[in-house]
């Protein structure tokens, strides 16, 4: 795989010069074409060798190029406040706009490239790294990234010379970094961990190329094409594991919603009493230093129409402190939403330990209403169901106690609900055309929530399926729920 860059091959001065303006012409009528379409986005992923030219590589990138449409995303190690995080949240962050490039430098790959270069490498972190690489790149290639892999590399020879030349002049000495001057004595077990992780990541629709780096000219010339290449291709390719998870689902669906006890109540007098109970221990646990430091909390309310989420999330509410949570109300996507993958505006609203995220509908729109309407492809939504169960499982594996809620109420209780809205001043703004033309359909989406449930209740991010015919009821399972999820978990 580097026999060729090792052998450090170079290009006459002169023939780069011919091909310089054709190449410079190309990739910036490529750059715009990609601008109007704005059908995908170009992601490059630039890795190496210490000291092999790779931030020559970016700036040369962005001076043959028009910078405005460029977005550099440069990474270091995590601050203090990112490391709260889960480790792809400031990727996902960061993610550049379709039309756009961005260009990645220090990247996910950093962890696995460490581990991979020790004297004695885990094997296991390895492998965990690469495959959740592996679902990240799969996860954005399927939503509308063109990812692309840039690996430079020469000999250690080379390496060194480069790093000398660089160190004899005051103009270029403030290139070479510490890790530069190590590569020598290092070489062959940086090789390798390239190598290993290469061969763990090349997939189709996010492969790697190794660019020879030890000659300029060539260095420059291969990454111009790479990339006029990648602009010039009319569709970016799927990931194929992607495409397979599009297929249907061979697993029995119950009818949960079926199974619910719609008739379960609870006495007003009993209800005010565990009310003001469970409220007092959800704030204890929400106050703990153990859940600031440990913990966050992530709460997804769904369920028909007219099933009371609004008033659960007041009642969970009541015992935090506003300055601890925060209520995302989920509704169609914007042009900024859709011009970026499908779970970015989630990932955005994360919280770090000590806070609290509440979602009114959620990521699982996806499998819900964008399946019913229409609006999403089978294959989008049927894959969906695999990217939020790795999106919720990174959250769990950052310390979130992840819980949802689906609140679920008779066809019958809905109507009624439905004209008491209609009827009352406080209320009629809470029912909508849409809300009358979604109860039509209601078999097609009581067979979409059952899919989801089946295909979504995780260990990591369990489903609490929760009978809502009597509002009280709900509430009281709610608070509940959560209460008991936090104080075992502390």
């Amino acid at each position: 795989m580097f026999e060729e860059a090792e052998a450090d091959p170079s290009l006459a001065k002169k023939i780069f010069d011919r091909r310089e303006l054709r190449l410079r012409t190309a990739l910036l009528n490529a750059q715009y074409s990609l601008l109007s379409r704005a059908d995908r986005t170009l992601l490059v992923v630039i890795a190496g060798i210490a000291g092999s030219g790779k931030g020559d590589a970016v700036n040369l990138m962005n001076a043959w190029m028009d910078p405005r449409h460029i977005h550099t995303l440069a990474f270091d190690t995590p601050s203090p406040a990112q490391s709260q995080y889960p480790p792809f949240w400031r990727y996902w962050n960061a993610l550049t706009a379709k039309g756009r490039i961005g260009i990645v430098f220090g990247s996910w790959y950093v962890p696995l490239l460490k581990e991979a270069a020790r004297k004695r490498p885990d094997a296991d972190f390895i492998e965990r790294e690469a495959e959740r690489i592996r679902r990240l790149e799969a996860t954005l290639s399927a939503n509308g990234v063109q990812i692309v892999k840039l690996w430079y590399h020469m000999s250690a020879q080379a390496q060194c010379a480069r790093t000398q030349a660089l160190l004899s002049s005051p103009e270029t000495a403030w290139k070479v970094m510490p890790e530069d001057l190590k590569v020598p004595k290092q070489f062959e077990r940086l090789r390798n961990a390239g190598l290993a992780a290469i061969e763990r990541t090349d997939m189709p629709a996010a492969p790697w190329t190794v660019v020879p780096a030890a000659d300029t000219p060539l260095r420059h010339l291969r990454t111009a094409q790479i990339l006029l290449a990648a602009l010039r291709r009319q569709q970016a390719p799927r990931p194929a594991r992607a495409q397979a998870a599009a297929g249907k689902s061979t697993r029995r669906i119950r009818d949960r919603l079926g199974e619910v006890d719609y008739e379960a109540l609870v006495d007003k007098n009993d209800y005010e009493i565990e009310l003001g109970l469970l409220q007092g221990r959800l704030a204890r646990a929400t106050r703990s230093p153990r859940f600031h430091k440990d913990h966050s909390l992530v709460l997804v309310f769904e369920g028909q129409d007219a099933a009371g989420k609004g008033g659960a999330i007041r009642r969970v509410t009541h015992a935090l402190d506003a300055r601890q949570f925060e209520i995302t109300p989920v509704s169609a996507p914007n042009s900024d939403d859709l011009a970026h993958p499908y779970l970015w505006r989630f990932w955005r609203h994360v919280p770090r330990p000590g806070r609290i995220a509440i979602f009114d509908r959620s990521w699982y729109g996806r499998v819900l209403v964008e399946r019913v309407e229409g609006y999403a492809a089978p294959s989008d939504w049927r894959r969906a169901y695999g990217e939020i169960n790795d999106f919720e499982a990174q959250l769990a594996d950052k310390g979130a106690i992840v819980l949802k809620f689906w609140l679920a109420v008779t066809q019958d209780v809905q109507l009624a609900r439905f004209k008491e809205r209609e009827h009352s001043p406080f209320k009629n703004f809470k029912i909508t055309p849409d809300d009358w033309r979604n109860r039509k359909r209601w078999n097609d989406y009581a067979r979409a929530a059952n899919e989801m449930l089946a295909r979504t209740d995780t260990p990591a991010a369990p489903w609490n399926l929760i009978s809502a015919n009597d509002k009280r009821y709900a509430r009281l399972q709610v608070l509940r729920q959560i209460v008991h999820a936090i104080e075992t978990r502390l």
